[in-house]
């Protein structure tokens, strides 16, 4: 049994806890308080306005403190926010139901709450008379109070796990700590109310305002230029900034304020390097230069939203269509118009691993642009300055995703490092480590394989991989030419293991299908039961037929000891990328100083593969 108020009763009911709100719901459907001439219930709607308006506050300071390409400058904790603390947090919102019912049970003792005017000038100088003489010092004390040792442990530890702050980590507390919070915010309010000048304006301000202070206290981010506090030195000491609030988290020790750093002054507990690093961060220097990069796109509309500065925890899991989220398809269609017009090439997220920086770019570009003639010159162009970019700053490896590096596009990459032979950062495909995975999933008894998208950058490596191995491979393709191409290329010993084939028919009695080309169901069909569909296609195939079974796109996991990291790329799970990925990942950590464009070497999959798997990264 832990200590009282340190969990929360709901706190295993999961998304089950929303039920909590029901019979306020159910109120407000019950007594229709829209219509005109009814008042009844016209609280209940109130409250849960408020409650909305209260986790809107707090998503929309989360995704103000993730939108890297704006902020990434100014971060105060370096680090990201890995998928322990967004697994920690994922109930942050605990709290609103919490204080919900305490309104619901205030209006119910307090009838005339129900009644009261829009708005009162004078109950906004009483509530804020009250925060400064109630609210400020009680919440000073209390806070220090809650950090000795018993009480931290048992309550405030909590609050505190978290390593990197967010809007969110402002909620993540246990039940005492907000039932004071609860005061603390209530009492102006009662106070103006008991004066009788209370107002339904009063309320709402009063609490999207606290709201929004401690959200920006926690958003790490700091938003206050220091210039303001140089030319209005009072100001420091009457509102606190997002870098002041992060030397508490660090030292805990020091600047237990609630929003006025002045009371911290008094009790002789403000940090002396408060406006000194206030300095710093709000310079707008403080930004790492990053030693790799993957330079990624955008599947479809849908999967825009998987970014993180969208929902955490939508993109913490790997990515599916979900119905409530088609209500935001119009916004990001709209968004995919503007940023196609005008948008570059933006920094989505980040890790760590062994002391290196990786971050994930984004090329502003949907799937179905990579298939429009017309867009081939304006995509090229982005990974060029994406490319010239990473030059400029000093990132060691640049990582080509998917479509990024489509043979028609700009060959593999080549078309960058023969513009510019001079690069030193060192451009990769990571085709080499997505063709080794691939094949480390055939069987060793495997004898034949049928191959589609032979004639690609990929099937040519594999068919010509498996032919040394002596295993047969029915390479689909139609272009004789390119298949003898490819079959030259085999040692004369292994030639005869490739075979070209021209329909899918040939592979009815192969139950080891290598997919590189997209494929319908009535090609599927040709598959004979118990095929298993290996495949390197973007998008992946649909698995139609349940006699067989379907591997999923090539990917590793990173090793154990990735940090920062809360992110999943695409649908995949926590902790993998995708081999491309991965193939960028082995190439900064061996150190190799080569470009890695066009064609496959295929003598180097046997290299790269055991270099994988010596870094600790390893197949799923």
């Amino acid at each position: 049994m832990g200590a009282p108020l340190s969990s929360w009763p709901w706190q295993n009911l999961g998304a089950y806890k929303y039920l909590l709100y029901g019979p306020i719901i159910a109120k407000v459907i019950y007594s229709r308080p829209w219509e005109e001439g009814s008042k009844e219930g016209r609280w209940c709607l109130h409250l849960m306005i408020l409650f909305a308006l209260r986790g809107l506050t707090h998503q929309l300071w989360y995704s103000f403190g993730n939108m890297l390409f704006l902020v990434r400058r100014r971060r105060i904790f370096k680090d990201g926010v890995d998928f322990k603390q967004i697994d920690q947090e994922w109930h942050w919102d605990n709290f609103l139901i919490l204080q919900c019912m305490i309104g619901a049970l205030a209006c119910l003792i307090f009838p005339s709450l129900q009644s009261l005017p829009r708005w009162d000038l004078r109950g906004l100088l009483i509530a804020l008379l009250l925060h400064v003489v109630f609210s400020e010092p009680v919440f000073y004390c209390l806070h220090r109070v809650l950090h000795r040792p018993h009480l931290f442990r048992n309550y405030h530890s909590l609050h505190h796990s978290s390593q990197v702050p967010q809007s969110f980590t402002a909620g993540f507390a246990t039940p005492l700590e907000h039932l004071i919070l609860c005061v603390v915010m209530g009492v102006p309010l009662l106070g103006a109310c008991l004066a009788g000048r209370g107002s339904a304006g009063l309320i709402y301000g009063h609490v999207l305002l606290f709201d929004f202070l401690r959200c920006m206290g926690h958003s790490n981010v700091e938003i206050f230029p220091h210039g303001l506090f140089h030319s209005q030195p009072l100001l420091r000491y009457l509102i606190y900034t997002p870098t002041y609030h992060s030397l508490h988290r660090m030292e805990k020790k020091s600047n237990f304020c609630l929003f006025m750093p002045l009371f911290d002054l008094l009790g002789g507990t403000l940090d002396d390097k408060s406006w000194e690093l206030q300095q710093q961060i709000s310079s707008g220097r403080n930004e790492q230069v990053p030693d790799f990069v993957f330079l990624a796109h955008v599947v479809d509309v849908m999967s825009s939203l998987h970014v993180p500065f969208v929902f955490r925890s939508f993109s913490a899991l790997p990515f599916c269509t979900k119905p409530h989220m088609l209500l935001l398809w119009p916004g990001a269609f709209v968004t995919m118009l503007i940023m196609w017009a005008s948008s570059k090439t933006f920094l989505v997220s980040f890790y760590a691993l062994r002391g290196r920086l990786h971050q994930l770019w984004v090329v502003p570009r949907w799937g179905f642009h990579y298939f429009l003639p017309f867009a081939t010159d304006g995509i090229n162009y982005q990974i060029e300055q994406a490319i010239l970019r990473a030059e400029r700053l000093g990132v060691k490896v640049l990582s080509l995703a998917a479509l990024n590096k489509n043979e028609l596009l700009n060959g593999g990459g080549t078309l960058f490092v023969n513009k510019h032979p001079d690069l030193r950062v060192r451009v990769v495909h990571g085709n080499t480590l997505t063709a080794a995975v691939i094949l480390s999933e055939i069987p060793a008894n495997v004898t034949e394989v049928f191959l589609t998208g032979a004639t690609s950058k990929l099937g040519r490596a594999i068919a010509l991989y498996l032919c040394r191995k002596r295993v047969r491979v029915l390479m689909l393709t139609l272009s004789t030419e390119r298949f003898q191409n490819i079959q030259k290329e085999a040692p004369v010993e292994c030639q005869e293991y490739l075979v070209q084939v021209t329909k899918y028919q040939a592979g009815q009695n192969c139950k080891t299908w290598i997919v590189g080309k997209w494929i319908s169901l009535r090609e599927q069909r040709c598959a004979p039961p118990g095929t298993h569909f290996h495949q390197f296609v973007v998008p992946p195939i649909i698995c139609f037929r349940r006699d067989c079974t379907y591997g999923k796109l090539a990917a590793m996991r990173l090793p154990q000891d990735v940090r920062g990291l809360g992110m999943c790329e695409y649908t995949l799970e926590r902790g993998i990328v995708h081999a491309c990925h991965a193939g960028g990942v082995v190439h900064l950590l061996e150190g190799w100083t080569h470009h890695e464009v066009g064609a496959i070497d295929v003598d180097r999959i046997d290299v790269v593969w055991r270099a994988a798997l010596k870094h600790g990264l390893t197949p799923v």
